[in-house]
């Protein structure tokens, strides 16, 4: 079975963390969009472009890192293929696939061990989109 293709990218806060991401024993087939060093960079132009990657099927799923996280989040969100969540624990991660759908996940590499933040993707990409009729109502009407 091939591996999964996940595409990820951060900013300048979110670069090292990306790194380590990648580097992680995850069973992914990652597509790094970027940023490539430490210099200092934009995230919107980061999570639009693996947004706008989502929305083209390059890839079904996403990882975008920044300071915080929550730059990113908003950034994609404005996608309307995307729902972007922003997760600090394993329980959210994998709630965030279950019952919202989200095909991408958002961290915060300030407030993250690059250890944890392995455990919260490796949670996320476990869990499969519920088909409950609950949720499947409720990702209807966000669309």
């Amino acid at each position: 079975m091939s591996k999964p293709k996940v595409l990820i990218a951060a900013d300048h806060a979110g670069f090292a963390l990306k790194e380590e991401l990648k580097k992680s024993r995850l069973e992914v087939e990652w597509i790094d969009l970027g940023t490539h060093d430490q210099s200092r960079v934009d995230y919107p132009d980061f999570a639009k472009r693996l947004a706008g990657d989502i929305a083209s099927q390059r890839a079904p799923l996403g990882v975008l890192i920044c300071g915080s996280g929550i730059g990113m989040s908003i950034a994609a969100n404005r996608n309307p293929a995307v729902r972007a969540a922003l997760v600090e624990n394993p329980i959210a991660a994998r709630l965030a696939r279950e019952h919202n759908h989200a095909n991408v996940l958002c961290l915060g590499a300030r407030f993250l061990a690059a250890e944890y933040a392995i455990e919260l993707v490796e949670a996320w990409l476990d869990a499969k989109p519920s088909t409950e009729a609950r949720h499947v109502s409720r990702i209807h009407k966000m669309s």
